[in-house]
Order: C-alpha cells, then structure tokens, then sequence
C-alpha cells in the first residue's frame, strides 16, 4: 500500500498536507507534492527524503487538470493514492458573508478536488485500483457556525465521495474520508472573513488543537487497516459530529445555544 507506491498530496506545503506527506515517506511511499508555493514544496519534498515530484498549480485551474494528471502519471508510471487535502476556511456569520465568499471556498473546497479526481478516476481503475483520500472536516457533518460555505463544500466532499466509493468498489478503488476537527495548522489564520478577505489571525481551538503529525500518523493507521471514514476529532467536535448522526434535533438546539452565548464573537 505504500512501499514504493505513488502518492499524490495536494495542499501540501504545509499543515496536514505536509505532515502527511512526511508520514507515508515514513512508510516508503514516493510522493508527487501539489500547492501553490512552490519554494514550501520544495522544503517539503527536502525534509521527507524520498522520491519527490514538486507539481504547482492553482487548484481552481480547472480546464489544466487534465494535464497536470497527465504529468502526475507520467513520472511514476501512475497514480496509486490521491489525497484531496487543498482549501480554504471561513469565519463569519451567513447573514454577513458576500456569495464571492461561496464562490471562492466551493470552487477551491468542491469543485477542484472533485475536477481533479475525475481526472484521475479512470486511469486508477483502468490499472487495477487505488487509494483516494478526501479531507473533509467536522464542519462538513456538523455544520459549524461561522462556517456557512466552509460547510457547504466540505459536505459536498464527504457526500462525493461516498458515492465515488460505492461505484468502483468492486474494480480495486478503496476510499477514505476524513473529517478532521481543530488541527493546529494556519486554517483559521488563512481563513475568508464575509467580504472574502484573508482573516490573519487564528482561533484559540485551532491552535490547541491536534498536532498535525499526530493527525498524519492516524490517517494512514486508517488507511493501513481499511476504513472508510475516519472523524479526526476529540472532544466536543468528536461528539457534535456523532450526535448529528444519532439526534440531529439536539445538536440543532447545541449550536443555536452557542450562537446565542457569544460564540460568534
């Protein structure tokens, strides 16, 4: 599953991107690193010690994918594992947040991993299988305040995905989605504020958060033992998650609560 295999992380240059791509060289896997920083790639692909190729591109680019997979496949002779960790956060009330807000975090959060797999999809089953891997996040089960498009898309990827993996199960593709909670990386402090401006600052939750080497480490235990969803998530996030799922109406009620305390503020 890894030794030797190509795996092929986007978001890479840092966060969980990052400390993913370190955890399966760990595991002897050869590694195509996507972003936009290519200088962060670099210091990446530096600190992981195997075969690297750095691939840049700008994820909502969608009409080049086709091509940059084509490259991706080329240079390890193809594509075993996609991980679809790129993307963008939100803070701000849905009252108070423009549709450029929408249009920004659903193009880079739905539309370019989903773009992006497609392009894969078929070249993976024609060989016989692969891995794919979606980051999707608590806030895309829970639907977090502040969080309105974040939600919306990263919905969009669990929901995409579990139909992905209920299609070509039986031709070898294995297919796993994890909803991280608060990992400590630069997602809040990247994060769209409601007129699509960078926030520039970071939530106390995400920066007490998981260690992003520590989430790295269970992803690919995950991916080792064969699950299909993994809720990355400690706490009041790992419960929010499981009480959407067993009594939806109580964590309405929890979120308004929160809402109405000052958690917006």
């Amino acid at each position: 599953m890894f030794e030797s295999k190509v795996w092929w992380i986007t978001g890479a240059s840092s966060g969980i991107g990052a400390a993913l791509a370190a955890a399966l060289a760990a595991k002897g896997a050869r590694l195509i690193l996507s972003g936009r920083n290519e200088a962060a790639l670099a210091e990446v692909a530096g600190r992981c010690k195997t075969a690297s190729l750095i691939l840049p591109f700008e994820a909502t680019a969608l009409d080049a994918l086709p091509e940059i997979a084509e490259r991706a496949f080329a240079w390890g002779g193809g594509v075993d594992g996609l991980v679809n960790n790129a993307g963008i956060s939100q803070r701000s009330l849905a009252v108070d947040t423009s549709l450029e807000v929408y249009r920004r975090i659903i193009g880079v959060d739905l539309l370019a991993p989903i773009a992006l797999t497609q392009a894969v999809l078929p070249r993976m089953v024609a060989a016989g299988g692969g891995h794919l891997v979606a980051i999707s996040s608590v806030a895309g089960i829970v639907g977090a305040p502040l969080r309105a498009a974040y939600s919306a898309a990263k919905a969009g990827i669990l929901s995409y995905h579990d139909s992905v993996r209920a299609a070509p199960a039986h031709q070898g593709m294995r297919v796993l989605v994890v909803a991280p909670g608060s990992v400590r990386t630069n997602v809040s402090k990247n994060a769209l504020d409601g007129a699509a401006q960078v926030r520039g600052f970071s939530d106390v939750a995400i920066d007490n958060g998981m260690p992003a080497d520590v989430a790295a480490t269970r992803i690919v235990d995950a991916l080792a033992s064969g699950q299909r969803e993994l809720i990355l998530a400690e706490g009041m996030e790992l419960q929010g998650a499981l009480l959407r799922r067993a009594n939806p109406d109580q964590l309405f009620d929890l979120m308004s609560q929160l809402v109405a305390s000052g958690y917006a503020k």
